[in-house]
C-alpha cells in the first residue's frame, strides 16, 4: 500500500534533484534567471520543492538530469567542495603553513582556512608542493584556496560530466576550479586522493 505520509518520498531521483538544487551556489543562476531578482528571492526559489527540478534542469539541461537517474553520492561523498579545496590547498602550501609559529599569525590563518586544514597541512607535509614561502597569513590563506580550488577542478576532469557539475556548481562562479593551470593538472591526482580518504572517515555534514 502506498504511503500517505507527504514527507516520505517515492521518487529517489526527485529527492536527489531537490538536494542538489538547494546546494547549488546562487551565483550559478545569474545567467538563467531574471537579473532583477534579489539574492534573497533566488534562495527562496531554491528552497521551493515545486521549482527545484526545473532550476537544476536550467543549469544542467534536461538530458543530463534524466541521465542521472541512478546517481549515488557525488565524488566528494557529499562533503562541501570548498572544504575539500582548502584541504588540498593546505597540502600544496604545507611548508608555509608549518613556518607560522607566532600565535597571532596562526590565529589569522586558522580564522581563514579553519583548524582542520591547518592540521591537515602539517599532517601531510611530506606531500607539499610549493617551495616558495608565503610569510603573510592572509595572503597564504588566499593562495591556499586558489590552488586548492584549482586542484579540485583539475581532479574533476576525469569525472563524468554529471559528477563534475554536481561538485563545481556548489562553488561560486569564477573560482580557479574552472580554470586550473598545468601544474594543478599534474599534481591534483596526488593530493585529492588524500583529501577524499580523509573525508571518507566521516559522514557528510549534509
Amino acid at each position: 500500500m502506498a504511503s500517505t505520509n507527504p514527507s516520505v518520498s517515492l521518487n529517489p531521483h526527485s529527492d536527489r534533484l531537490r538536494e542538489l538544487a538547494a546546494l547549488i551556489h546562487p551565483s550559478r543562476f545569474a545567467g538563467h534567471l531574471d537579473g532583477r531578482l534579489s539574492a534573497a528571492t533566488v534562495l527562496q526559489l531554491q528552497k521551493s520543492p515545486r521549482l527545484q527540478q526545473r532550476l537544476v534542469e536550467l543549469l544542467l539541461g534536461s538530458e543530463l538530469v534524466s541521465n542521472g537517474t541512478d546517481w549515488g553520492r557525488d565524488v566528494l561523498l557529499g562533503h562541501d567542495p570548498r572544504r575539500a579545496a582548502l584541504l588540498a590547498g593546505s597540502i600544496w602550501h604545507a611548508r608555509s603553513v608549518l613556518k607560522f609559529v607566532s600565535r597571532h599569525d596562526v590565529a589569522i590563518l586558522i580564522e581563514n582556512i579553519g583548524a582542520e586544514a591547518h592540521a591537515f597541512a602539517i599532517q601531510h607535509l611530506s606531500s607539499a608542493v610549493a617551495t616558495i614561502s608565503i610569510d603573510d597569513p592572509q595572503k597564504l590563506a588566499s593562495q591556499i584556496e586558489h590552488d586548492g580550488c584549482a586542484c579540485l577542478g583539475a581532479w574533476l576532469k576525469d569525472a563524468s560530466e554529471l559528477d563534475r557539475v554536481r561538485v563545481l556548481f556548489r562553488l561560486p562562479v569564477g573560482t580557479t576550479a574552472e580554470s586550473p593551470a598545468a601544474e594543478h593538472h599534474n599534481l591534483a591526482g596526488q593530493l585529492l586522493p588524500l583529501v577524499v580518504a580523509h573525508l571518507a572517515t566521516e559522514e557528510p555534514a549534509a
